[in-house]
Protein backbone atom coordinates (compact mmCIF):
# COMPACT_ATOMS: atom_id res chain seq x y z
CA UNK A 1 0.00 0.00 0.00
CA UNK A 2 3.18 2.18 0.96
CA UNK A 3 4.72 1.40 -1.99
CA UNK A 4 1.93 2.33 -4.54
CA UNK A 5 1.11 5.54 -2.45
CA UNK A 6 5.25 6.59 -3.32
CA UNK A 7 4.65 5.55 -6.65
CA UNK A 8 1.32 7.48 -7.48
CA UNK A 9 3.22 10.61 -6.23
CA UNK A 10 6.06 10.07 -8.07
CA UNK A 11 4.19 9.81 -11.22
CA UNK A 12 1.66 12.66 -10.18
CA UNK A 13 4.75 14.88 -9.61
CA UNK A 14 6.65 13.68 -12.93
CA UNK A 15 3.88 14.88 -15.01
CA UNK A 16 3.37 18.35 -13.16
CA UNK A 17 6.49 19.17 -13.78
CA UNK A 18 6.65 18.59 -17.17
CA UNK A 19 3.67 20.90 -17.64
CA UNK A 20 4.79 23.83 -15.71
CA UNK A 21 4.27 26.74 -18.15
CA UNK A 22 6.87 29.09 -16.02
CA UNK A 23 9.55 28.86 -13.35
CA UNK A 24 7.41 30.09 -10.81
CA UNK A 25 4.20 27.43 -11.67
CA UNK A 26 7.71 24.82 -11.89
CA UNK A 27 8.61 26.15 -8.10
CA UNK A 28 5.17 26.18 -6.84
CA UNK A 29 4.78 22.07 -7.63
CA UNK A 30 8.42 21.73 -6.04
CA UNK A 31 6.71 23.16 -2.76
CA UNK A 32 3.28 20.69 -3.24
CA UNK A 33 6.00 17.87 -3.81
CA UNK A 34 9.20 18.01 -2.02
CA UNK A 35 8.26 20.86 0.58
CA UNK A 36 8.58 20.58 4.45
CA UNK A 37 4.85 19.80 4.02
CA UNK A 38 4.81 18.17 0.94
CA UNK A 39 3.38 15.02 -0.45
CA UNK A 40 6.89 12.97 -0.19
CA UNK A 41 6.47 14.09 3.23
CA UNK A 42 3.42 12.87 4.43
CA UNK A 43 3.95 9.82 2.76
CA UNK A 44 7.21 9.21 4.89
CA UNK A 45 5.18 9.32 8.11
CA UNK A 46 3.16 5.70 6.90
CA UNK A 47 6.48 4.66 7.95
CA UNK A 48 5.30 4.71 11.57
CA UNK A 49 2.81 1.74 10.63
CA UNK A 50 5.13 -0.30 8.51
CA UNK A 51 6.35 -3.62 10.68
CA UNK A 52 10.06 -3.43 11.64
CA UNK A 53 11.20 -5.24 9.23
CA UNK A 54 9.93 -3.11 6.26
CA UNK A 55 11.13 -0.41 7.04
CA UNK A 56 14.33 0.13 6.05
CA UNK A 57 13.10 -1.12 2.43
CA UNK A 58 10.29 1.92 2.61
CA UNK A 59 13.20 4.77 3.44
CA UNK A 60 15.45 3.21 0.42
CA UNK A 61 12.43 4.02 -2.25
CA UNK A 62 11.74 7.34 -0.51
CA UNK A 63 15.14 8.58 -0.98
CA UNK A 64 15.32 6.98 -4.57
CA UNK A 65 11.87 8.89 -5.54
CA UNK A 66 13.11 12.30 -3.98
CA UNK A 67 16.25 12.30 -5.82
CA UNK A 68 14.69 10.94 -9.13
CA UNK A 69 12.14 14.12 -8.53
CA UNK A 70 14.96 17.01 -7.47
CA UNK A 71 16.90 15.89 -10.71
CA UNK A 72 13.87 15.96 -12.99
CA UNK A 73 13.17 19.16 -11.46
CA UNK A 74 16.37 20.57 -12.08
CA UNK A 75 16.17 19.65 -15.54
CA UNK A 76 12.66 21.28 -16.32
CA UNK A 77 13.83 24.72 -14.51
CA UNK A 78 16.97 24.79 -16.67
CA UNK A 79 14.66 24.27 -19.85
CA UNK A 80 11.98 27.11 -18.58
CA UNK A 81 15.01 29.65 -17.46
CA UNK A 82 15.99 29.53 -21.28
CA UNK A 83 12.86 29.43 -22.37
CA UNK A 84 11.93 32.70 -20.62
CA UNK A 85 15.45 34.47 -21.98
CA UNK A 86 14.93 33.84 -25.42
CA UNK A 87 11.47 35.22 -25.20
CA UNK A 88 12.56 37.83 -23.48
CA UNK A 89 15.05 38.39 -25.80
CA UNK A 90 12.70 38.41 -28.60
CA UNK A 91 10.51 40.52 -27.49
CA UNK A 92 12.81 43.55 -26.62
CA UNK A 93 13.59 46.37 -28.76
CA UNK A 94 16.85 47.80 -29.04
CA UNK A 95 17.88 50.87 -30.69
CA UNK A 96 21.27 51.00 -31.70
CA UNK A 97 21.20 54.14 -32.58
CA UNK A 98 21.43 55.32 -28.97
CA UNK A 99 24.82 56.19 -27.54
CA UNK A 100 26.13 53.36 -25.39
CA UNK A 101 26.06 54.26 -21.36
CA UNK A 102 28.79 55.76 -19.77
CA UNK A 103 30.22 55.44 -16.52
CA UNK A 104 31.73 58.45 -14.65
CA UNK A 105 35.49 58.41 -14.30
CA UNK A 106 37.41 59.34 -10.91
CA UNK A 107 39.83 61.84 -10.54
CA UNK A 108 43.57 62.73 -8.96
CA UNK A 109 42.96 64.33 -5.60
CA UNK A 110 44.61 67.26 -5.38
CA UNK A 111 46.87 65.97 -2.08
CA UNK A 112 48.07 63.20 -4.42
CA UNK A 113 48.80 65.61 -7.11
CA UNK A 114 50.72 67.86 -4.58
CA UNK A 115 52.76 65.29 -2.96
CA UNK A 116 53.86 64.29 -6.39
CA UNK A 117 54.49 67.29 -7.78
CA UNK A 118 56.25 67.91 -4.07
CA UNK A 119 58.59 64.91 -4.85
CA UNK A 120 59.47 65.34 -8.02
CA UNK A 121 60.98 68.99 -7.34
CA UNK A 122 63.18 67.29 -4.34
CA UNK A 123 64.52 64.42 -6.54
CA UNK A 124 66.11 67.30 -8.35
CA UNK A 125 67.97 68.10 -5.37
CA UNK A 126 68.74 64.51 -5.12
CA UNK A 127 66.44 63.28 -2.20
CA UNK A 128 65.04 60.26 -1.58
CA UNK A 129 61.61 59.37 -0.41
CA UNK A 130 61.33 57.31 2.74
CA UNK A 131 58.27 56.49 4.45
CA UNK A 132 57.22 54.91 8.02
CA UNK A 133 54.81 53.44 10.35
CA UNK A 134 51.73 55.34 11.09
CA UNK A 135 51.55 54.21 14.47
CA UNK A 136 54.91 55.20 16.32
CA UNK A 137 56.33 54.12 19.72
CA UNK A 138 56.18 57.44 22.06
CA UNK A 139 60.06 57.01 21.94
CA UNK A 140 60.27 57.68 18.09
CA UNK A 141 57.57 60.18 17.93
CA UNK A 142 58.85 61.90 21.08
CA UNK A 143 61.88 61.73 22.97
CA UNK A 144 64.07 60.76 20.13
CA UNK A 145 63.01 64.49 18.54
CA UNK A 146 64.59 66.01 22.39
CA UNK A 147 60.20 66.39 23.16
CA UNK A 148 60.74 63.98 26.74
CA UNK A 149 58.00 63.51 29.21
CA UNK A 150 56.00 66.29 30.62
CA UNK A 151 57.98 68.65 27.87
CA UNK A 152 55.68 71.61 27.44
CA UNK A 153 56.13 71.03 23.81
CA UNK A 154 53.67 67.77 24.01
CA UNK A 155 51.09 69.82 24.65
CA UNK A 156 51.62 71.84 20.96
CA UNK A 157 50.05 68.33 19.39
CA UNK A 158 46.63 66.49 20.63
CA UNK A 159 47.55 63.46 20.36
CA UNK A 160 45.92 60.33 20.28
CA UNK A 161 47.29 57.75 22.41
CA UNK A 162 47.09 53.80 21.43
CA UNK A 163 48.41 52.28 24.30
CA UNK A 164 51.22 53.57 26.98
CA UNK A 165 53.62 53.42 24.73
CA UNK A 166 52.35 54.20 21.11
CA UNK A 167 50.98 56.76 19.40
CA UNK A 168 49.18 57.44 16.07
CA UNK A 169 51.93 59.79 14.61
CA UNK A 170 51.16 63.60 15.17
CA UNK A 171 54.01 64.58 12.40
CA UNK A 172 56.35 62.60 9.87
CA UNK A 173 59.57 63.59 11.75
CA UNK A 174 59.74 60.52 13.26
CA UNK A 175 60.82 59.43 9.56
CA UNK A 176 64.28 61.10 10.06
CA UNK A 177 65.03 59.37 13.12
CA UNK A 178 64.30 55.60 11.65
CA UNK A 179 66.61 57.09 8.09
CA UNK A 180 69.14 58.10 10.89
CA UNK A 181 69.64 55.42 12.97
CA UNK A 182 69.53 52.37 9.80
CA UNK A 183 71.39 54.31 7.25
CA UNK A 184 74.68 56.31 6.76
CA UNK A 185 75.22 59.76 6.13
CA UNK A 186 75.63 61.66 3.69
CA UNK A 187 71.63 61.79 3.26
CA UNK A 188 69.26 63.38 1.74
CA UNK A 189 65.29 62.00 1.94
CA UNK A 190 62.30 63.28 1.68
CA UNK A 191 59.06 61.61 4.06
CA UNK A 192 55.49 61.72 3.78
CA UNK A 193 52.46 60.31 4.93
CA UNK A 194 49.27 60.87 7.12
CA UNK A 195 49.49 62.40 10.68
CA UNK A 196 46.92 62.77 12.98
CA UNK A 197 45.90 65.27 16.03
CA UNK A 198 43.01 65.55 17.95
CA UNK A 199 42.44 68.59 15.88
CA UNK A 200 39.24 70.15 13.66
CA UNK A 201 37.92 72.68 12.30
CA UNK A 202 37.53 74.52 8.85
CA UNK A 203 41.88 75.26 8.48
CA UNK A 204 42.80 71.80 10.55
CA UNK A 205 41.85 68.20 10.22
CA UNK A 206 42.31 65.08 12.65
CA UNK A 207 44.03 62.91 9.97
CA UNK A 208 45.89 65.36 7.61
CA UNK A 209 49.79 64.58 5.46
CA UNK A 210 52.57 66.45 6.06
CA UNK A 211 55.77 66.58 3.90
CA UNK A 212 59.59 66.21 5.56
CA UNK A 213 62.59 66.99 4.29
CA UNK A 214 66.15 66.42 5.86
CA UNK A 215 69.45 66.98 4.39
CA UNK A 216 72.40 65.75 6.59
CA UNK A 217 76.59 65.75 5.49
CA UNK A 218 79.61 67.20 6.99
CA UNK A 219 79.38 70.87 6.67
CA UNK A 220 75.46 71.99 6.53
CA UNK A 221 74.27 75.69 7.36
CA UNK A 222 71.20 77.93 7.70
CA UNK A 223 72.53 79.20 3.82
CA UNK A 224 72.13 75.49 2.66
CA UNK A 225 68.91 75.72 4.01
CA UNK A 226 67.21 78.79 2.83
CA UNK A 227 68.82 77.66 -0.88
CA UNK A 228 66.72 74.64 -0.52
CA UNK A 229 63.67 76.19 0.26
CA UNK A 230 63.82 78.92 -1.31
CA UNK A 231 64.26 76.71 -4.90
CA UNK A 232 61.58 74.71 -3.69
CA UNK A 233 59.04 77.39 -3.01
CA UNK A 234 59.96 79.41 -6.77
CA UNK A 235 59.27 76.06 -8.37
CA UNK A 236 56.15 74.76 -6.78
CA UNK A 237 54.38 78.19 -6.54
CA UNK A 238 56.47 80.07 -9.55
CA UNK A 239 59.00 81.98 -10.08
CA UNK A 240 59.79 85.37 -8.82
CA UNK A 241 58.22 84.18 -5.13
CA UNK A 242 60.49 85.41 -1.95
CA UNK A 243 60.89 83.63 0.84
CA UNK A 244 61.65 84.76 4.82
CA UNK A 245 62.73 83.16 8.00
CA UNK A 246 60.67 84.30 11.34
CA UNK A 247 62.93 83.06 14.62
CA UNK A 248 60.59 80.37 15.86
CA UNK A 249 61.19 77.52 18.57
CA UNK A 250 60.88 73.28 17.45
CA UNK A 251 62.33 71.19 19.96
CA UNK A 252 64.57 69.27 17.17
CA UNK A 253 65.80 71.84 15.55
CA UNK A 254 68.27 74.36 16.78
CA UNK A 255 67.74 77.33 15.12
CA UNK A 256 64.43 77.27 14.50
CA UNK A 257 62.22 79.22 12.16
CA UNK A 258 59.09 79.39 10.36
CA UNK A 259 59.18 79.66 6.44
CA UNK A 260 56.95 82.76 4.51
CA UNK A 261 56.39 83.06 1.20
CA UNK A 262 55.88 86.20 -0.52
CA UNK A 263 51.45 85.55 -1.94
CA UNK A 264 51.50 83.46 -5.01
CA UNK A 265 47.78 85.15 -5.58
CA UNK A 266 48.82 88.11 -5.14
CA UNK A 267 52.57 88.24 -5.81
CA UNK A 268 52.56 89.99 -2.41
CA UNK A 269 50.84 92.95 -2.67
CA UNK A 270 48.25 91.98 -0.60
CA UNK A 271 44.81 89.71 -0.78
CA UNK A 272 41.88 88.14 0.91
CA UNK A 273 44.11 84.96 0.59
CA UNK A 274 47.40 86.52 2.45
CA UNK A 275 45.05 88.87 4.61
CA UNK A 276 46.71 91.83 2.52
CA UNK A 277 50.04 90.64 4.14
CA UNK A 278 51.22 89.86 0.88
CA UNK A 279 53.58 86.90 2.85
CA UNK A 280 52.00 83.22 3.91
CA UNK A 281 53.29 80.99 6.23
CA UNK A 282 54.16 77.49 4.50
CA UNK A 283 55.88 75.60 6.96
CA UNK A 284 58.75 75.37 9.79
CA UNK A 285 62.44 74.19 9.40
CA UNK A 286 65.76 74.55 10.96
CA UNK A 287 69.37 73.28 11.60
CA UNK A 288 69.02 69.75 13.38
CA UNK A 289 69.56 70.13 17.29
CA UNK A 290 72.68 68.05 18.50
CA UNK A 291 70.39 66.40 20.77
CA UNK A 292 68.56 64.67 17.93
CA UNK A 293 71.99 63.19 16.84
CA UNK A 294 72.95 62.12 20.15
CA UNK A 295 69.86 60.02 20.10
CA UNK A 296 70.31 58.43 17.13
CA UNK A 297 73.91 58.06 17.44
CA UNK A 298 75.00 59.89 14.67
CA UNK A 299 78.73 61.66 15.29
CA UNK A 300 77.90 65.41 15.69
CA UNK A 301 80.04 67.94 14.99
CA UNK A 302 81.64 65.56 12.20
CA UNK A 303 77.63 65.40 10.94
CA UNK A 304 75.31 68.49 10.51
CA UNK A 305 71.95 68.54 9.14
CA UNK A 306 68.70 70.85 8.61
CA UNK A 307 65.10 69.60 8.40
CA UNK A 308 61.91 71.28 7.41
CA UNK A 309 58.59 70.54 7.34
CA UNK A 310 54.91 71.17 5.03
CA UNK A 311 51.28 70.09 5.78
CA UNK A 312 50.39 69.10 2.41
CA UNK A 313 46.93 70.30 2.55
CA UNK A 314 47.96 73.77 3.76
CA UNK A 315 50.60 73.64 0.02
CA UNK A 316 47.13 72.33 -1.83
CA UNK A 317 45.28 75.28 -0.25
CA UNK A 318 47.89 77.84 -1.05
CA UNK A 319 48.69 76.70 -4.70
CA UNK A 320 44.76 76.59 -5.67
CA UNK A 321 43.01 79.06 -3.25
CA UNK A 322 40.73 76.22 -1.64
CA UNK A 323 38.87 77.98 1.05
CA UNK A 324 37.94 74.61 3.16
CA UNK A 325 40.24 71.80 4.30
CA UNK A 326 37.65 69.99 4.80
CA UNK A 327 36.74 69.45 1.10
CA UNK A 328 40.07 67.50 1.10
CA UNK A 329 38.53 63.99 2.35
CA UNK A 330 35.23 64.17 1.14
CA UNK A 331 36.09 62.60 -2.23
CA UNK A 332 33.30 64.75 -4.24
CA UNK A 333 34.10 64.18 -7.82
CA UNK A 334 32.73 68.17 -8.04
CA UNK A 335 35.34 69.40 -6.30
CA UNK A 336 38.39 66.95 -7.44
CA UNK A 337 37.75 67.75 -11.03
CA UNK A 338 38.31 71.61 -10.28
CA UNK A 339 42.16 70.70 -10.09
Amino acid sequence: MSNTKLNDIKESALKDFQKAANSTELYNFKVQYLGKSGALTEAMKLMASLPKEEKPLFGKLVNEVKAELETVYAEAESNLKNKEIESQMLSEKIDLTLSASTTERGHEHPIYKVTHEIFSIMARLGYALRTGPMIEKDYYNFEALNIPKNHPARDMQDTFFVDETHVLRTHTSPIQIHSLENEKPPLRIIGTGPVFRCDSDISHLPNFHQIEGMCVDEKVSMADLKGTISFFVREFFGPGLKTRFRPSFFPFTEPSAEVDCSCPICKGSGCSLCKQSGWIEIGGCGLINPKVFEFAKVEYPKWQGFAFGFGVERMAIIKYGVDDIRHFPKNDVRFLKQF
